[in-house]
């Protein structure tokens, strides 16, 4: 259940359109499983994910000279939070399509901030918040810590083209081994507004995907992606 902290920022419109870009497996295990699957924080391509900036590492280091487990805390604590991640764009992304699916048979499930945050059901002892990503100068600017979910909600700029949203699962309080990930239950109806296919995809994929939601019971509509236009000469 999503969990509303006065602390992490979110667009002030639940109408804010998301997009996650997932390959066609991947897409299916949510929908057989109804549940969607979080990376471990530590485990993602971006080595600084979950960390501090200069500045503020350098500051947690003075307090932690006669407490060590206090920068130790923030360590671990990467290794029990998981993320998904969404990206704000009110329109299809041609730069998502080519980084997060890997051939032309993936989707895109297109979603709302307030979708994911009803979307999201009781997990037991799992803390679970929505948040938008800051990007930031890491030499330069500070992160606050007065908040433990503040350093999975920055970025570097280098990374300001994913117009990040997350939601960020903490299993702290539980007995999950997150491993890799975890995988989380959702409310598929919520969850996924509509879904759009590969601009790449041929027919025979297009109808496959159309028969596969159908056959699995769920009444979801299916759009041919807006790239895919007919050119108007």
């Amino acid at each position: 259940m999503y969990i509303n902290n006065p602390n992490i920022k979110l667009p002030e419109d639940p109408d804010t359109i998301v997009w996650k870009y997932l390959d066609l497996s991947k897409f299916l295990d949510l929908l057989l499983s109804q549940k969607l699957f979080m990376s471990r924080s530590d485990k993602f391509e971006d080595q600084y994910e979950g960390t501090f900036s200069e500045p503020t590492y350098e500051e947690i280091k003075k307090l932690a000279i006669n407490n060590p487990d206090f920068l130790n805390y923030y360590k671990t604590h990467r290794e029990k939070v998981a993320i998904s991640s969404w990206h704000i764009n009110e329109y299809e992304s041609f730069a998502m399509w080519q980084i997060f699916t890997q051939n032309s048979e993936g989707l895109a499930i297109q979603s709302t901030i307030g979708r994911l945050q009803k979307a999201l059901e009781p997990e037991k002892n799992l803390k679970q918040y929505i948040g938008q990503v800051n990007y930031i100068d890491y030499k330069k600017e500070y992160i606050p810590f007065d908040d433990m979910f503040f350093p999975f909600l920055f970025k570097r700029k280098s990374f300001q083209y994913e117009r990040e949203v997350r939601i960020i699962s903490d299993t702290s309080d539980t007995k999950i081994n997150i491993n890799d990930g975890i995988k989380i239950n959702v409310d598929i109806s919520q969850l996924i507004d509509k879904i759009y296919i590969h601009p790449k995809s041929e027919n025979w994929y297009k109808n496959l995907v159309i028969q596969l939601v159908s056959k699995l019971g769920f009444d979801i509509e299916i759009e041919k992606s807006d790239l895919e236009s007919d050119i108007l000469i």
